[in-house]
Formats: structure tokens, sequence, C-alpha cells
């Protein structure tokens, strides 16, 4: 997973429930929307629907909802969602850019991850980071920052696969991965998931 701190956990834990909240809104608050016709590359942060929108394919991100954290903390809704996923734009608290878009099954995974909770293992989740993203380790879930004179572990476009411990197997990890090949993030703890380059 990239660019994680524990304060961004918190903030996607909270979209987990304004989602909740957004469920069986009308078409007429999806006509704010941003067109879906293509993805913008590497959105501007000034346009937190479109950097949210970049992070997956258009057809997921067309519906999606999208929240973002307000200058209090609080999730705030910039869009409401009809196809059960939900969207962030970049993070400004990492060097580069991370939108992401997850489903209600990695919704629950992260809600874990951000409250040091069991997280569900055979209930496989689905992320989308097709900005890529910047983490601060890859064996440590709860890094915000690199360590030892390590540099961020920055990523290119990319899916995750949370929630599954059997997906895992096979697959390379440790602290300096070929971001290149798939391979396993945060291997070890309770938090392992798939990453799978998409470029």
């Amino acid at each position: 997973m990239t660019a994680r701190t524990i304060s961004h956990g918190v903030i996607i834990a909270t979209a987990l429930l304004t989602l909740t909240n957004c469920k069986g809104q009308k078409a007429q608050e999806a006509a704010t929307a941003a067109p879906a016709t293509a993805q913008t590359s590497l959105a501007a942060p000034t346009d937190p629907i479109a950097s949210a929108m970049s992070a997956a394919p258009a057809a997921v991100a067309k519906n999606a909802a999208i929240v973002k954290a307000g200058a209090d903390g609080k999730m705030e809704t910039l869009r409401p969602g009809t196809n059960g996923w939900t969207c962030m734009p970049d993070s400004p608290d990492t060097p580069g850019p991370d939108p992401m878009c997850f489903d209600a099954n990695a919704g629950e995974w992260v809600a874990a991850w951000a409250g040091h909770k069991p997280p569900p293992t055979d209930k496989p989740g689905l992320m989308y980071m097709l900005e890529g993203g910047t983490d601060a380790s890859n064996t440590d879930p709860y890094a915000s920052k690199p360590t030892g004179g390590d540099d961020w572990l920055h990523t290119g476009p990319h899916l995750m696969l949370v929630g599954s411990t059997a997906a895992l197997k096979g697959y390379p990890s440790g602290p300096k991965p070929d971001v290149k090949a798939p391979y396993v993030m945060w291997a070890g703890t309770p938090y392992a998931h798939l990453m799978v380059p998409v470029n």
C-alpha cells in the first residue's frame, strides 16, 4: 500500500463511514462528477475530484464516491457515489502522487489497518492506484517516513489485492522490492497484501 501515514489511514476509515451514508443517492448528486471519458495523468492537487478519479479506470471512477479530509481533519464528501467504490485524492503528506480508489471489501481491510485490528484474511478486496504511490516502508505498515537513511519507496501504476493471505504465496517481499514485478508489501504482518504493477 502506498504513502500511508496513520492519519491517512484514519481518513480512509472515516471515508468508509461516509460511503455508507452516501448509498442510495440519486443521479442528481452524480451530476457533479468530472467527465469519465479519460483519466487525468498526475492530476493537479488543486482539483481533488480529478485527482481522486485518476486513481482508477474511468468506468470505476465515474460513479465512485469522492472524499477528502477537510482542514479540520473531518471527512468531506465531494461527490456521493453509486457503485460501491470510494476514491480519495492525492495525499499532500507524501512526496509523490498517491490518489486511490477501493471497493467495499478493501474498505473493510483499510478500516482494520487504520484501527490496528485484525483484517479479513479470506475476503479479497481491490484497490487501484493508477497514478502510482509513495511509501515510507515496504515492511512496516505504520511507518510515517523512511528510516535508516532509506528513501521513499516509489511505485508506478498498480493494483493492490488485500484481504487474501492465499494470494500472497510465492511472491517476493522485503525492504527493497522490485516494484516492476508483483511483490508482497508488509509481509509477516496481518496487513500483508499483493502489489501488482499495471504499467
